[in-house]
């Protein structure tokens, strides 16, 4: 690991998980925690990353969403058991513009679209059916028209302020390299497996 810069190694190492035919190497776990200290972790899917930092896609108003608002920092997990790399990445959130969040949602599949609308995610439903309804209500709705990013749905970047990069080596002797970022820039320290 010769690069200084975090994003570029990660560019590096992403691009690397694609080469190696990896499914999706976009899948991540976000871990957050709530106000009152209770964490969650689940799988979300990076839509993309640069020197701002790593983007996925949400519901405002989901456990994740509702998380973030009482505490922005968040952590993600990147793992491509293929080529023995897994990244960590600390930080803080924030929303992304929504002229950002309208691209990205205008890309969607439109079954993804409808469902954005039709899916209350986290709160409790009475029936998968009740589910089914909603969706099919809404494609009749929105029939023959392009369908709108609802308000309560869009992008989240988070900020880093830690990347970690781990390389599986033999007898467990991973190298684990973590960048922390300063007001000089990022700063890099060689940690024990």
């Amino acid at each position: 690991m010769k690069a200084t810069d975090p994003i570029v190694i990660f560019r590096d190492w992403y691009q690397e998980s694609i080469d190696a035919g990896i499914t999706d190497p976009s899948i991540m776990t976000l871990a957050t925690v709530d106000g009152e200290g209770n964490p969650a972790a689940r799988i979300v899917l990076l839509k993309s990353f640069d020197e701002n930092g790593f983007v996925f896609y949400t519901n405002y108003q989901s456990r994740k969403g509702m998380d973030l608002e009482e505490n922005p920092r968040a952590a993600l997990v990147l793992h491509w058991r293929e080529t023995g790399h897994q990244v960590r990445i600390e930080g803080i959130t924030e929303k992304v513009p929504a002229s950002a969040s309208d691209r990205y949602f205008e890309s969607r599949p439109r079954g993804s679209q409808l469902g954005a609308w039709a899916s209350e995610q986290s709160r409790e439903i009475p029936s998968k059916a009740h589910l089914d309804e909603s969706l099919k209500r809404l494609g009749s709705e929105f029939r023959d028209q392009p369908v709108p990013r609802p308000p309560y749905w869009g992008g989240y970047r988070v900020i880093p302020d830690k990347i970690e990069f781990w390389s599986d080596r033999e007898n467990r002797m991973h190298e684990r390299m973590l960048f922390e970022k300063t007001d000089q820039g990022w700063v890099l320290k060689r940690l024990a497996p």
